[in-house]
């Protein structure tokens, strides 16, 4: 039972990081904008992050170091994407690119950095409960935090004002435009809170999920949070769900090495990665499913007056 409480804490933990970059994704895509750029957004605030939380000690700061540096490289695909009309596909995967050539070029001092010692946090009280109190209530306040987001997104998506312009945006910005809302200003607004929300990501991981950095140590959580958005269709409380999924699946192979399970490493490590293909497939076996529940402009350019 401990094993499996420590199991479920983990993903939890995993889950978090895929959660913050889905969600950031999502609010994108909601808008009509795909970036491809999250690895790339992610990598570098996960090195800025790192980089000031060791010059300064404070997470916090790290944290904000890691969403301005996402937001800052979100700025530059979205005047790119938005403003000169470039291709969607191509520009994130050039950012993509960028950021994990950037990230290592820059990381380079900080592969033998270590950062203080590690607060450990836990809810007084409820962190005592046997089970439950190592698997739900010994987290990062930012695994809370997170959760809370998922709600506030829903509530802001589905109920007020703000929301339903960011979803008329994505479906149809001929409409929007017509009404006379500025289509491409909200669209910048999107993907800049979109990679402010990778960046928090990336910073995530190298402060708290694994306090360190290591050139290429988001392993592919970009482009999984990516399929996240599509898997959840669009939703914020199934980016969460699926989320914890994911997490799961990655720490599932941790936890069969450690009961002694005879599996080769490179099979268990395959896992999360077998399991978005997987997934993804099965999506695509429904096609109108999925038509239905995407921004009917997802990656589709637009130009005021045309």
């Amino acid at each position: 039972m401990e094993s499996f409480a420590l199991l479920i804490a983990a993903t939890l933990n995993a889950g978090t990081v895929l959660a913050i970059a889905g969600l950031g994704l999502l609010i994108n895509e909601r808008a009509g904008v795909l970036n491809l750029g999250a690895e790339g957004m992610m990598l570098v605030a996960a090195v800025c992050g790192f980089a000031v939380g060791v010059a300064t000690g404070s997470d916090l700061l790290a944290f904000v170091a890691g969403m301005a540096a996402g937001a800052a490289m979100a700025l530059a695909f979205g005047l790119l994407v938005i403003w000169l009309n470039t291709n969607q596909y191509a520009t994130g995967l050039a950012l993509s690119l960028f950021g994990a050539g950037f990230s290592a070029f820059i990381g380079i001092p900080y592969t033998q950095q270590k950062l203080g010692e590690r607060i450990r946090f836990e809810i007084p009280g409820l962190a005592d409960i046997p089970f439950l109190g190592p698997a739900l209530f010994r987290h990062h306040p930012m695994v809370y935090l997170t959760v809370a987001a998922v709600f506030g997104l829903g509530w802001f998506l589905y109920r007020s004002r703000a929301g339903l312009v960011l979803r008329a945006v994505g479906e149809s910005p001929e409409s929007a435009h017509a009404l006379g809302y500025p289509v491409r200003r909200l669209r910048l607004a999107a993907v800049l809170v979109g990679g402010a929300l990778c960046g928090l990501s990336g910073a995530y991981v190298s402060v708290i999920y694994t306090p360190l950095w290591v050139e290429g140590m988001i392993a592919g959580k970009g482009w999984i949070a990516l399929a996240l958005t599509t898997f959840a269709t669009w939703r914020p409380a199934r980016v969460l769900l699926g989320a914890y999924l994911f997490g799961g699946v990655t720490m599932l192979q941790f936890h069969l090495q450690g009961e002694g399970v005879q599996i080769p490493a490179q099979w268990l490590s395959m896992l999360p990665y077998l399991a978005t293909i997987v997934v993804l497939v099965l999506i695509s076996r429904n096609p109108v499913w999925i038509r239905i529940n995407m921004p009917a402009s997802l990656g589709k350019p637009f130009f005021p007056g045309s």
